[in-house]
């Protein structure tokens, strides 16, 4: 395979990313008012009636990060010492840090080896009487089995929260939007997301009481209608206003990058679709394309082909589950087999973006094809 003559637009240069005027007015706008910090701006809470317009929930709580969200949630919905969360090992460690933060144990259960999202069985086999919560991923922009999930949680009187960092404006089968299922829903604006303020997050509820705790936590558990008084716990997760400006700009963009995304996420799947040693994603209605996954035998061989031709690949995603890393304790080797697969053999995932024109798909498919071979 022969290199690139152009590299591909990634997300840490102007040609892969849809930040222009709308950006630069947005921040000017913050910075003739002199008001930065979001408690006393106008920002923070247009981009809140903003974001629950989008979704069509009851309230949005912004915050520092996609992580600081997660927080938000882990905190309102009561996690304390020995309570336990059910979540997936195929993650950033931004999904399980909350839950140690708060002094609950992560409990990882097994994912479909067909798009890595959490496998709603063995979501089932891992509830005990201390399991208070299941946090579900979309991973990739790939709606995890959401409303099994919201069922099982109902049975059990568990909480769910999704994190939707990957999958901006993604739906289910049924069309649902992912981010109206769970109890409470986060999202990430850092600068490798659909989106981007450089980083920031949005936690999005129907529940005014999980509202009011997020908020609260948010701003170090400080009402502040009530006067200087710390009744719980909180930390300084604010948004700044000049976070919230830019988040603006781009939350009028996202519904565009989303359909850019699929369109060319068409175009590979179609080209393809031929290869035997190549599986695309099994479900891709509603997905929203963070990246582009594919399930290959012999997934570091052929990154390390594709990225010698100029297309930026990774195998596994990640180097290993969230439980091997170091700062677990306790989970042994085997834990989750499918996600051990995925990650050590099967997943390969290319780097995805709107900027990419229809030729660099073909590009992308040629090199795909040859890696295969």
């Amino acid at each position: 395979m022969s290199v690139r003559d152009t590299p591909l637009p990634t997300v840490l240069e102007p040609r892969g990313r849809t930040l222009g005027e709308e950006e630069r007015a947005a921040v000017l706008r913050v910075l003739d008012s002199a008001v930065l910090c979001g408690t006393f701006g106008t920002e923070v809470p247009a981009l809140q009636r903003e974001m629950t317009e989008l979704y069509g929930r009851a309230h949005a709580v912004a915050c520092s990060s996609g992580t600081a969200s997660l927080h938000l949630a882990v905190a309102a919905a009561g996690i304390g010492p020995g309570d336990e969360v059910i979540t997936t090992p195929i993650s950033d460690f931004g999904t399980a840090a909350p839950i140690l933060a708060e002094g609950g144990r992560p409990v990882f259960a097994d994912v479909l080896p067909d798009d890595g999202n959490l496998d709603p069985a063995a979501v089932a086999a891992a509830v005990t009487p201390r399991t208070k919560a299941v946090l579900a991923v979309h991973l990739f922009g790939a709606a995890a089995r959401i409303a099994e999930l919201r069922e099982l949680c109902d049975r059990h009187g568990l909480v769910l929260i999704e994190d939707c960092a990957q999958a901006w404006l993604g739906e289910d089968g049924a069309g649902r939007l992912l981010g109206t299922y769970g109890d409470i829903a986060c999202f990430s604006l850092q600068q490798y997301k659909h989106i981007t303020a450089g980083d920031g997050g949005l936690a999005l509820t129907d529940d005014p009481e999980l509202a009011r705790r997020m908020r609260l936590f948010a701003d170090k558990g400080w009402d502040r209608a009530e006067g200087r008084i710390h009744r719980v716990p909180g930390l300084n997760y604010r948004m700044p206003e000049l976070t919230a400006a830019v988040a603006r700009a781009q939350l009028g963009k996202v519904a565009e990058v989303v359909r850019k995304r699929r369109a060319l996420a068409a175009r590979l799947t179609v080209a393809l679709a031929g290869a035997e040693t190549v599986r695309t994603a099994p479900r891709p209605d509603g997905h929203a394309w963070w990246v582009y996954p594919l399930l290959v035998d012999d997934n570091a061989r052929r990154a390390k082909a594709l990225t010698a031709a100029g297309i930026p690949a990774a195998a596994g995603y990640l180097e290993r589950p969230l439980y091997a890393n170091p700062v677990f304790t306790g989970h042994p080797e085997g834990l989750c087999p499918q996600a051990e697969r995925l990650i050590d053999s099967t997943l390969l995932v290319l780097d995805w973006n709107e900027g990419y024109t229809p030729a660099d798909v073909d590009g992308i498919a040629r090199a795909v094809l040859a890696a295969s071979a």
